[in-house]
């Protein structure tokens, strides 16, 4: 597909959507074909900014800071940093990132009781925490921050505009969403992303938060929604014209953006609006309802992406299931590096799984980029600029493989940031080029190309910094006393090691410090050494990462290890029932308990009559007692004649 052509749009209309106004033609300056999935509209679409320039307004709902970050907030944050960095690196546009904090909400509140602290020092503990987890990951600050305790004078004033237009309502303190005015208001649409859930009390109520069920007889209907909380005695609160209160959790993102907005653009619409899956129904069609109550358009939000949902071993993420990993717990395993290269792997808006074996492939792809850009170096210094620069067919192939992978990349990453796609096709660039360089003929300049191309992708996706080519290996500004130092003291101790084992003619002794040297001393001071067919390779990296590999690497031998005993002592554990008689397999089959036997009574076949309590088995029951019978009796057999054949 080249770049000119159209993607076709895909997925089911949700919600009819009033038109925006797209710019016209004639006003487009901005157009790199970008595609994207609307949530608005379950279809991928053409990208165009509000005005078709270059620049773009997105707004990302950011955290509720009463807890650790983790591994969801990874996904959501770091994803969408990946595409972030996408638009303006390789699209080139100028992005405008608003994004908020939420710290006032009722599990602010509760965890702020439970720890006996005030709920505004709760909040800035763990909204710093928040910040040092994205620093550590890596991913780039918004634009523009913004926190509700700093906007409650923007709430009210917000809300009573709603209440004018006629589509909130004021009852007993508290403010409430008139979903059903709205609802009947031409060109007004709620629940625009999740029409399905638009009845699902259970998901309306979590909206609300727990601290407000007390309230929810004011409603007018149980589908409307607090815009303005009362406060109960000994919560916090803020003087409004309905009495003391604080903000209902949906309307704060609709104040906060809308007063950015307004005094960067001098409208309240963007162009991007982004969070978790999760947050489709009811926060953010409630947050879209709300703006366009208050500011009368019929369409706040251009374009909605959503992030998936990440499980952990495939299992949604729970603290119940003690499966529940803070994002600070998985940079103690994994690297930051590591944990991008695993959302890089799989696309931003589907389900994704965090687990070993998702992070075992991870790190294997780490590596073969790793491997390959040490390779380079170690071919350009072998290979330099005053060679033969003469093109062979092997040098002309290579260089057409890269021109197709660039586009194949471009086309990627412009069909709705697929990342997964992008990636196989470095691999396989790689791959293209570890042959090329293991050649007879080999070009320094097409080798840097294709090096220097895939640094700067790796660039765009947030993986490498000012690097030329490839990873970072050291911090820099180190004297040469400093560098080589350790390196020399080292050469020094194995000289002396091997000195003496020469002298005893202990050439066993020498080849062991020979080993100890390349795979103990030397990863210490940042230096791979290879050994090949024709002579040994030095190869740079971080002392740091050649000691998380080689933890990383002892770490994935005993996980497998211990899957080879598990699957070895359940082989075991299947061979001993598949040697028992059906009879004896019945007589020793208990209850969930292990020790209770299931059955009480057998006939004169063995077949099991009664249950564990004495009672006949039913017709039923009597039917799965024989196909179990049976089935134990071809396993019986089958082991029988195995031993015959192994006699």
């Amino acid at each position: 597909m080249s770049a000119d052509e159209s993607l076709p749009a895909t997925g089911t209309s949700g919600c009819p959507q009033p038109p925006w106004e797209k710019p016209t033609p004639a006003e487009v300056t901005h157009d790199p074909r970008l595609w994207i999935t609307n949530s608005l509209t379950r279809q991928k679409e053409h990208f165009l900014t509000m005005d078709g320039s270059s620049r773009m307004v997105w707004y990302m709902c950011g955290p509720t800071v009463y807890a650790p970050s983790h591994m969801g907030h990874a996904r959501t944050y770091l994803g969408f940093d990946i595409i972030r960095r996408i638009l303006e690196r390789h699209f080139g546009y100028h992005v405008t990132l608003v994004m908020n904090v939420t710290d006032i909400d009722d599990k602010i509140i509760e965890r702020a009781a439970e720890q006996h602290v005030g709920h505004l020092q709760l909040a800035r503990r763990y909204e710093a925490e928040f910040h040092q987890d994205m620093a550590d990951l890596g991913v780039a600050p918004p634009t523009t921050l913004t926190r509700v305790t700093e906007y409650m004078d923007e709430v009210t004033a917000y809300i009573a505009n709603i209440i004018q237009r006629g589509f909130a309502y004021e009852s007993n303190g508290s403010v409430y969403f008139d979903v059903q005015t709205f609802s009947d208001t031409p060109h007004m649409h709620y629940c625009k992303l999740a029409p399905e859930q638009v009845g699902n009390a259970e998901l309306l109520a979590e909206g609300e938060g727990k601290l407000t069920q007390d309230f929810v007889t004011d409603k007018q209907s149980p589908r409307d929604f607090a815009l303005w909380k009362k406060t109960k005695p000994g919560e916090p609160s803020w003087d409004s014209p309905w009495g003391p209160g604080r903000p209902g959790w949906h309307i704060e993102c609709s104040v906060m953006a809308s007063d950015v907005l307004d005094r960067l653009l001098q409208h309240r619409r963007m162009d991007l609006h982004s969070g978790g899956v999760d947050l489709k129904f009811p926060h953010h069609d409630n947050e879209m309802a709300q703006a366009e109550a208050e500011c009368g358009e019929t369409q706040w939000v251009n374009y909605f992406v959503h992030a998936g949902h990440l499980h952990i071993k495939g299992l949604k993420m729970s603290k119940s299931l003690k499966n529940f990993i803070t994002i600070q717990q998985a940079l103690e395993i994994n690297s930051a590096r590591q944990i991008r290269m695993l959302f890089l792997l799989h696309k931003y808006n589907a389900q994704m799984d965090y687990g070993d074996n998702t992070m075992t492939h991870a790190m294997e792809t780490e590596k073969r980029f790793v491997e390959f850009f040490h390779n380079v170096k170690a071919c350009l210094r072998q290979h330099r600029m005053d060679d033969s620069q003469k093109w062979d067919a092997t040098t002309i192939r290579l260089q057409q493989t890269l021109a197709a992978a660039k586009t194949k990349v471009h086309d990627a990453l412009r069909d709705d940031f697929d990342t997964p796609t992008a990636m196989s096709v470095l691999v396989d660039l790689v791959r293209a080029t570890n042959i090329y360089v293991e050649g007879d003929t080999v070009v320094n300049l097409v080798v840097r190309n294709v090096a220097s191309y895939v640094t700067d992708i790796f660039r765009t996706f947030g993986l490498v910094g000012s690097e030329d080519v490839g990873f970072a290996t050291e911090s820099g500004g180190a004297s040469r006393e400093e560098t080589l130092g350790p390196v020399l003291d080292a050469l020094m101790n194995f000289r002396a090691a091997v000195r003496d084992k020469a002298r005893s003619q202990d050439v066993g002794g020498v080849l062991d410090l020979c080993d100890a040297f390349r795979d103990l001393h030397l990863p210490n001071l940042g230096i791979r050494l290879e050994d090949k067919a024709d002579g040994s390779v030095w190869k740079l990296a971080d002392p740091a990462e050649l000691l998380r590999e080689m933890e990383q690497k002892e770490a994935e031998a005993t996980r497998r290890a211990e899957e080879k005993a598990l699957k070895a002592s359940e082989d075991a554990q299947k061979e001993a029932l598949n040697r028992l008689p059906p009879v004896e397999y019945m007589r020793q089959l208990t209850l969930e308990d292990n020790v209770t036997l299931m059955y009480s009574q057998f006939d004169e076949d063995g077949i099991p009559t009664h249950d564990a309590t004495g009672e006949p088995v039913n017709k039923n029951q009597g039917k799965k007692v024989q196909k179990l019978f049976k089935a134990q009796q071809g396993k019986y057999d089958k082991w029988i004649k195995s031993q015959s054949n192994d006699a």
